[in-house]
């Protein structure tokens, strides 16, 4: 009964005329990001933070706190439905959790079944949402009164396994992975030390005692470095668009997505609870199940409607329940929740346990949002999605420019100095670099965010200890937590071995 009581409080701040235009427009901008190629919900959440701080700077800190993080969620959760058009119409998945989307949604798009292929997506996106919302609400307040009893040393060893695995699942290099990881830690430690008062990698610039301002660096790692990708390597997206026809699906391909949607929505948010697991792990992972289940596995890649109703509902529960971990313990599970994170961060609201006590409108009222947000987002994507095929055809000289500006007047808005605009396009070359090299940033992201939380919590536990660095491994539970991120780590590069000394025996 609290809970509902909690979620009611959270429908009267969610219902407010503001922050229901902030829904909207986040769910919109989502949807409109996550249809255009390679700019993905990263990029577009960090777009967006300087933007939201300009429309609430006249609001109180709660207020400005919870009006933000509505709109930011929606563009997290509107680029996963949105995600879905240009797989199914131009098999050019707009993010990468839509990849499989395209296996079957393009095959049934070349089939004149492109309008069924989308809506289906959509209903399904809108049924995860609904399930992931659910479990968000019965599953918050238990998750954060178990995290209350975690000390120092269980933040810590959780906060590694954040990284572990994030590391262990970005990119198709864990070495690569591990690399951005320490190295987002090494650009954590920038700054004044908050206990002893030295300087820490300064060299002198006082723009740099306050370490890296996280929003330039996330801005100029994700936009800025799309923007140098599309420039430097001519992506104009010529491929062909498939008409669109009829939109509403028949019965039987209701019949046939009822339980794809249904199972991709529960092992979607399933997965999306874990820390780094995220959405794209989530789609895959609904797609090979369905493949399995099937009684027809041979039609799957031939334009299955069940292929593009599982991934995408996955995909979309993922995203519901990545925010569980970052809302109840402050650990974010991927990129995206790194930057809602830092956003809240920027606010003064500290995600963690105490989040649902000490700023419960923000918590309740983001919730409540989201069951908003979804059904605005069934709204629009059944009848418009015509509409946002024609996004697709955005041309890149009127495009790139935009993203420029806002990247440029957000960044210069934060600080007021032009050192973070030299260090935007900085992040926005190495940005292109990594992803030219395919270094995820992802990691490198999650670890400038955790950096600092890991560190104050690995100083609270040893000073507890005197400092004896045996107490992480006499807590059980921080033990758990550091098994599982070794596991998490070791376990793909075992099976990596195994598989090639597997390939080396059938050769001899």
């Amino acid at each position: 009964m609290e809970t509902l009581q909690f979620l009611s409080d959270g429908f009267g701040v969610a219902m407010q005329w503001r922050n229901l235009l902030f829904a909207f427009f986040g769910v919109l901008i989502g949807t409109a990001v996550g249809v255009l190629p390679g700019i993905g919900p990263m990029s577009g959440v960090a777009l967006l933070i300087p933007i939201t701080a300009t429309l609430t700077s006249g609001l109180d800190a709660q207020n400005a706190a919870a009006s933000s993080i509505i709109l930011l969620a929606g563009v997290y959760y509107g680029a996963m439905y949105g995600g879905s058009t240009t797989s199914i119409l131009l098999n050019t998945p707009g993010e990468s959790s839509s990849v499989v989307t395209a296996l079957d949604g393009y095959q049934m798009a070349k089939q004149g079944r492109a309008g069924a292929a989308l809506s289906i997506a959509a209903i399904g996106s809108f049924v995860a949402g609904i399930v992931s919302l659910l479990g968000l609400v019965l599953l918050a307040k238990p998750l954060s009164a178990l995290a209350l009893s975690f000390g120092p040393p269980e933040y810590f060893s959780l906060m590694l396994l954040g990284l572990c695995a994030v590391s262990g699942l970005a990119g198709k290099s864990i070495t690569k992975a591990l690399i951005m990881t320490v190295l987002g830690l090494l650009l954590a430690t920038i700054g004044i030390d908050n206990v002893s008062g030295v300087s820490r990698f300064t060299y002198g610039n006082i723009y740099l005692y306050s370490g890296l301002e996280f929003l330039t660096v996330a801005v100029g790692l994700f936009a800025l470095g799309e923007v140098f990708r599309s420039i430097l390597e001519k992506d104009d997206g010529d491929g062909k668009i498939a008409k669109v026809g009829r939109i509403l699906p028949t019965k039987q391909d209701m019949k046939d997505s009822t339980k794809p949607i249904i199972r991709g929505s529960l092992l979607g948010f399933f997965i999306g609870v874990l820390p780094g697991a995220g959405a794209t792990l989530a789609s895959f992972f609904s797609y090979i199940a369905e493949k399995k289940i099937s009684k027809n596995p041979g039609k799957f890649g031939k334009g299955a409607i069940e292929g593009v109703a599982a991934p995408e509902s996955a995909n979309n529960a993922a995203s519901g329940g990545a925010m569980i971990p970052l809302l109840t313990m402050g650990i974010p599970g991927s990129g995206t929740t790194a930057i809602l994170m830092g956003a809240l961060i920027m606010y003064n609201v500290q995600p963690g346990p105490l989040l649902f006590d000490d700023h419960p409108e923000v918590a309740w009222g983001l919730i409540a949002s989201m069951f908003i947000g979804n059904v605005m987002l069934l709204i629009l994507n059944m009848p418009l999605v015509k509409v946002f095929a024609k996004v697709i055809e955005t041309p890149a000289k009127y495009l790139l420019p935009i993203i420029i500006a806002i990247s440029i007047f957000g960044v210069y808005a934060v600080q007021m100095n032009t050192f973070d605009l030299l260090l935007l396009v900085g992040c926005g070359v190495f940005g292109y670099l990594f992803a030219k090299q395919d270094y995820p940033v992802a990691p490198l992201v999650l670890a400038l965010v955790l950096g600092p939380m890991i560190e104050n919590n690995m100083r609270r536990a040893l000073t507890s200890s005197n400092g004896d660095f045996s107490i992480f491994v006499t807590r059980p539970i921080s033990l758990f937590f550091l098994v599982i991120g070794v596991l998490w780590i070791l376990i793909p590069l075992i099976l990596k071995w195994m598989g090639r000394n597997v390939v080396i025996n059938d050769e001899e």
